[in-house]
């Protein structure tokens, strides 16, 4: 066996491979999954065409809902002042 006192072993190789990291295009993919989940849209599919889901006269009936639930409340307030009155009225007067 002989002696090496000069001897410097080879490099080490290694296997890798740099991948490439594009910061827009993943944000990107993101919003575009976020927004089909907000749209409820579950095929991945581009080809597909959209097919819209709301019905004839659907929002009407939203419209509808929300007069309704605008009203409640100043019913609720009309009823109310009428009470006070009444009680105020009868403190008052008797």
């Amino acid at each position: 066996m002989a002696i090496k006192f000069f001897h410097t072993p080879k490099n080490k190789k290694f296997n890798f491979k740099p991948r490439y990291y594009n910061e827009q295009k993943e944000e990107l993919e993101k919003r575009i999954e976020q927004i089909k989940q907000e749209m409820d849209i579950k095929s991945d599919d581009p080809n597909k065409p959209y097919v819209c889901t709301i019905r004839k006269g659907q929002m009407r009936g939203y419209l509808k809902k929300d007069t309704k639930k605008k009203q409640q409340p100043l019913i609720r307030l009309v009823l109310i002042i009428i009470v006070l009155l009444f009680i105020a009225y009868y403190l008052l007067y008797y």
